[in-house]
């Protein structure tokens, strides 16, 4: 059975939400939820934390998760994308000697994902034999990439499918997906050797619209809070 490293990437700044990761939601810190469904989850191998804050690593030894190294600093900036971070993450588990085949980031923003959920994105990344699946939700039919139009540099709208004329009825619409946030799985290949998260072969794991939450603004946090605890949003 392939082995399988689960990542949380939680930094210590942030903008929308300050200090969110360790910021409490319904009573425990918001990087708490994402590691006690990493920690139920069956077809995670092995659990790590990377950050570069004392708080949150204080967070995290308290959950019991693991922490190898601390994340060097020019890793956790506003604009440092998430690959890096992870292929930083690989590498420093490799040189402890500490080898896997899958690869799945935890991102703390999104309180509500479950240990099923992870469980299922890996099942079926196995079964199809795919690059990497990643959690996704409908896009409205109003927003279809066959609805859509961009205006090219004359000011003129091309459907951004380009065809040259929109499906005409609703029902004949393909259905798309926008990605969700819960969970991304890759093979180790696309992550370290194809520098991707995603490789050619994508497939997506559906969620639940009316359990998806993904925290980057206060209104996301009031959002969570009515899920989680049943408080209603704050105007």
């Amino acid at each position: 059975m392939p082995k399988t490293l689960g990542i949380i990437p939680a930094r210590g700044g942030s903008k929308g939400v300050p200090n969110k990761n360790a910021r409490p939601l319904c009573g425990k810190p918001l990087l708490q939820y994402t590691i006690e469904a990493a920690q139920v989850a069956q077809r995670l191998d092995h659990v790590i934390l990377s950050t570069d804050s004392a708080e949150i690593a204080a967070i995290g030894h308290e959950c019991g998760v693991d922490m190898p190294f601390m994340r060097p600093a020019d890793l956790a900036q506003d604009d440092t994308p998430m690959l890096p971070v992870i292929q930083h993450a690989v590498s420093s588990l490799e040189a402890l000697g500490e080898v896997y085949d899958l690869i799945c980031l935890l991102q703390p923003t999104s309180p509500l994902r479950d240990a099923p959920m992870i469980d299922g994105c890996i099942q079926l990344l196995l079964e199809r034999q795919a690059d990497s699946v990643f959690t996704v939700l409908p896009v409205p039919f109003e927003h279809n990439p066959h609805w859509v139009y961009f205006a090219n540099d004359e000011g003129y709208l091309k459907i951004s499918t380009g065809i040259r004329a929109p499906i005409p009825r609703r029902q004949l619409l393909p259905p798309a997906y926008h990605r969700e946030g819960s969970v991304y799985v890759s093979t180790r290949a696309v992550v370290m050797e194809h520098n991707s998260l995603y490789g050619d072969r994508i497939i997506g794991y559906p969620v639940d619209p009316t359990r998806s939450v993904n925290i980057d603004t206060l209104e996301d946090w009031a959002l969570a809070e009515q899920l989680i605890c049943g408080s209603k949003p704050k105007p």
